[in-house]
């Protein structure tokens, strides 16, 4: 089998990171968790660009914007929706994600989901913080997915 994978061994890009401001506490933690990732890469501070939406339902908008200026290798959203009482969290987090996802593919950048979607606070700050932090995730897997693009042809 000739399996292709990608790295994380990429040094010389631009990644754009999508933050929501809604749910601050958590998104914070997810923020710092793939900065601090990608400063471990040996990435440049100055090729990481952080931009703040209001909230989760923004991210599509920005990140599109992003990835038409064709100057990033990858752009990772994140955010928090917390399930409530009424069926807002659902849209939101299908809007978040579908948004996401149709940006990818429109522009053959690798846009990342790290949209948290959860049932209470404390499975959000579990899943960003401590042993797990899904912003650490995502900058790993924004640097695999610009590393396997390079290869295929």
């Amino acid at each position: 089998m000739n399996i292709i994978k990608g790295s994380l061994e990429e040094k010389d890009i631009n990644i754009a990171i999508v933050v929501s401001r809604f749910n601050e506490i958590i998104t914070d933690k997810l923020l710092k968790g793939a900065w601090d990732f990608l400063l471990s890469k040996e990435i440049s501070e100055d090729k990481i660009k952080i931009y703040q939406v209001p909230g989760a339902f923004e991210i599509p908008l920005a990140a599109e914007k992003l990835a038409s200026l064709k100057k990033y290798d990858a752009i990772i959203g994140l955010g928090a929706v917390i399930k409530g009482e009424t069926p807002h969290f659902d849209f939101v987090s299908a809007a978040a994600a579908n948004g996401i996802l149709n940006t990818s593919l429109k522009y053959g950048v690798p846009v990342i989901f790290g949209v948290l979607t959860t049932n209470t606070i404390k499975q959000a700050l579990e899943r960003s913080g401590g042993e797990s932090n899904k912003g650490v995730d995502c900058a790993q897997t924004a640097l695999e997915m610009i590393s396997l693009l390079k290869k295929i042809d």
